[in-house]
């Protein structure tokens, strides 16, 4: 008798820890758009190696928007390289968590697009 009811909270414990893994792994949080100067992507880390990037948002980098590419997504990661050191628009995915094979950051870039900076003029100088 003990068995069986050790035997079915383990099932529903199992069940519960399988769901709430299965959550965290397909479900976003929020989804949006960021655009900034792309000042760094790089490959990193000992165990498991992720695509890691920054952009600033701001003048002088005060504000910088860091994030994570999955190893899936191959057309963003070149886009990235690419594109290091110009203005980028991001579509992004924000994740409740992070796992150590995904990356560092919450935020996952799902497209990019190499855009004009809004602070450069339409003669092609730089705004004051």
């Amino acid at each position: 008798m003990y068995k069986r009811i050790l035997f079915k909270v383990l099932g529903v414990l199992a069940l519960m820890i399988t769901g709430v893994f299965l959550f965290l792994y397909y479900v976003t949080y929020s989804e949006g758009v960021r655009s900034g100067e792309l000042i760094k992507f790089s490959r990193k880390g000992v165990i498991f190696k992720t695509w890691e990037g920054e952009i600033s948002q701001g003048i002088s980098g005060a504000q910088i928007f860091q994030f994570s590419v999955l190893d899936r997504d191959q057309e963003v990661i070149e886009s990235l390289k690419a594109a290091e050191g110009q203005y980028v628009k991001v579509n992004y995915e924000e994740r409740f968590t992070t796992f150590a094979w995904w990356g560092e950051t919450k935020y996952f870039i799902t497209s990019v697009e190499v855009t004009d900076s809004p602070h450069r003029s339409k003669f092609g100088g730089s705004s004051p």
